[in-house]
């Protein structure tokens, strides 16, 4: 029964994630916001909601391991798996966005994160607070840039128009199927994932850096194959960069403000957040070395197996 949760859960999610999207630009088109204001808040705040409610439910139920390794094992994810295949898919060309802004606040916001955990064995509710300012700078800082004209518009072009004529009405019932169905979902999910640790006998920070971080991470990967096949390479990239930033900012930080997330299981500070630092890292010396500006196939493939690795020696140790 707890992989049909987790199953379930999943599913729901993702359906939830959709709608919740749908309605947000839709409102947001309502509310008369430019198209690149929409994409890129409302459209990244609204494709965090599956790890939000994940990491919210776990936190408030008393598994902040939950919490902690679902963000972590997505960032993971999301460059070792989804950034992986979509390079092996295409070859991922990189702007000057990446290495001037996304990249190095995304490791900013990485280290941040190491050392508050490494000091206090606790992310609690002022800390929750210093990360959600620094995701609203962030964002007006990029808001700024791209009115600027700078390489950031491909997010604008994201955004559907078509919704900008849906219903109020449609609108209201999207966000309540969206809403239910991500409540839902990340109840199932947090249950099942329990229960599968305790049936496997491993931890929770396991299945969370494993199962349910592929899971919230199936998102980016369906968007990230899309982009790729059209040869959208720039917004590939900056997708899945944007993804991670938001994962420790908005959703460690709104969940950090509900409920302080205590470190239970010492794997999450001596391996697996050095694993998320060391993919992070790594995306540096790949973009320039040996062909500068690219991450090609054979550079997917490494990123992939270094992401086999990493599950591997989850469940190994």
């Amino acid at each position: 029964m707890s992989v049909l949760f987790i199953l379930i859960g999943l599913v729901l999610l993702v359906v939830g994630g959709e709608y919740l999207v749908r309605s947000s630009v839709g409102l947001s088109f309502k509310l008369n916001l430019s198209r690149m204001v929409i994409g890129l808040t409302v459209v990244s705040f609204a494709t965090s909601a599956p790890e939000l409610l994940v990491s919210v439910n776990a936190a408030l139920d008393g598994h902040s391991d939950i919490s902690l390794g679902n963000v972590i094992g997505s960032n993971i994810a999301n460059i070792g798996l989804v950034l992986g295949i979509t390079a092996v898919i295409a070859p991922l060309a990189i702007d000057r966005e990446f290495y001037k802004l996304n990249w190095p606040v995304m490791m900013f916001l990485s280290v941040a994160l190491f050392v508050l955990l490494t000091t206090g064995k606790v992310l609690d509710r002022l800390e929750g607070a210093v990360f959600m300012f620094l995701l609203f700078l962030y964002l007006f800082i990029l808001l700024r840039r791209a009115r600027r004209g700078g390489d950031i518009k491909a997010e604008a072009e994201g955004v559907d128009d078509t919704l900008s004529k849906v219903s109020n009405f449609k609108i209201f019932l999207w966000l309540l199927i969206g809403g239910v169905a991500l409540w839902g979902g990340s109840e199932l999910l947090v249950t099942g994932a329990v229960d599968l640790a305790k049936q496997l006998g491993v931890s929770e920070r396991v299945i969370a850096v494993t199962m349910i971080a592929v899971g919230t991470s199936v998102p980016e990967l369906a968007a990230s194959v899309i982009a790729a096949l059209k040869r959208e390479k720039a917004i590939s990239l900056g997708n899945l960069i944007g993804s991670n930033i938001f994962n420790i900012a908005s959703v460690l930080g709104i969940t950090a403000l509900i409920q302080p997330i205590d470190v239970k299981s010492e794997d999450i500070l001596s391996n697996d957040i050095f694993w998320m630092l060391g993919f992070a890292a790594v995306l540096i010396p790949l973009a320039f070395l040996p062909r500068k500006y690219e991450i090609g196939r054979y550079k997917g493939v490494i990123i992939v197996i270094a992401y086999a690795v990493f599950v591997s020696m989850a469940f190994i140790n």
